[in-house]
């Protein structure tokens, strides 16, 4: 076989065609997704995976900045359901695009899903999904 047969393109983990690096991490916990609902837009909540913000207006194309630099706009909202913003950080050139869904078929068990898509490269995927995971084990330790 000459080398020309493996020849191609190189897939990376996590790359798409059309929205760049993506990743996605999900944990499942003992509560209901009102629940789940409640606690991610609270104070707590919010401190967990945005930063330092007072608040956050529930309405699309409402626009947020923490303390810590992180900015974005809602794009997507469906109560107890689903959340999807623009969200980047001072340091990146280009937003990404953050989705959390709440997924339950059991009154007492709900998914908290984080899928975040047009990251800028490997490296970047990498830390979010670090990053994404350290917030889903923050979360799971103040719920439970």
């Amino acid at each position: 076989m000459d080398s020309k047969t493996f020849s191609g393109p190189h897939k990376v983990i996590g790359q798409t065609a059309s929205v760049g690096f993506q990743v996605g991490v999900r944990r499942t916990l003992p509560i209901s997704q009102e629940q789940a609902w409640v606690f991610l837009i609270s104070s707590e909540g919010l401190k967990l995976w945005l930063g330092d913000l007072p608040s956050l207006n529930l309405n699309v194309g409402e626009s947020f900045r923490s303390k810590e630099g992180i900015t974005g706009q809602l794009r997507v909202v469906k109560p107890f359901q689903q959340l999807r913003m623009t969200w980047g950080t001072k340091d990146w050139e280009q937003p990404s695009t953050l989705q959390i869904r709440l997924l339950s078929d059991k009154p007492d068990k709900t998914t908290i899903s984080f899928h975040q898509e047009k990251l800028d490269s490997s490296n970047t995927r990498e830390q979010m999904k670090l990053h994404w995971e350290q917030v889903l084990a923050a979360i799971t330790n103040q719920i439970t």
